[in-house]
């Protein structure tokens, strides 16, 4: 990543207005044209610095359920189980952890009923030996900003 892409990122953490030139502001400050940081932005994208670009939304607040999902997997077919994971439409997100729970991953859907039916597949991948769904009691909103 280029020490432009570095700024670029550093603004897009902070979010992007909704106006009709919503990097207007970020080219002012960093003194390149929209044309460029769109340009930058697709770059980064390609080049897997970026993995998502797009709007974060309270989905409890439109009546979406999530959860946090833990699974015990054999070493041997965990890149396999990830990468099913991974395909369900409602998962952001899987990574690996050094744990007897070593597959972690977010699932969203319409309702409780559907993450309990998706679970109950994922539960019976070759490899899972057991899965923990860990729906939030209570949910706790940080601000993370990685300066670049």
């Amino acid at each position: 990543m280029n020490d432009i892409q570095k700024e670029i990122m550093n603004y897009l953490q902070e979010g992007i207005p909704l106006k009709e030139r919503p990097y207007e502001d970020i080219s002012k400050k960093i003194g390149i044209s929209e044309d460029e940081i769109v340009n930058q932005i697709r770059i980064m994208k390609e080049e897997g610095f970026i993995r998502r670009f797009g709007a974060i939304s309270d989905i409890n607040k439109i009546g979406i359920s999530s959860t946090l999902v833990g699974l015990m997997v054999e070493e041997d077919q965990m890149e396999s189980v990830a990468r099913k994971v991974g395909e369900f439409e409602g998962v952001t997100h899987n990574y690996e952890r050094k744990d007897d729970f070593n597959l972690w991953f977010t699932l969203m859907e319409k309702d409780s009923e559907e993450i309990e039916r998706k679970l109950d597949l994922i539960s019976k991948f070759q490899g899972v030996k057991e899965c923990i769904n860990l729906p939030a009691v209570k949910k706790y909103k940080t601000k993370v900003i990685l300066k670049l």
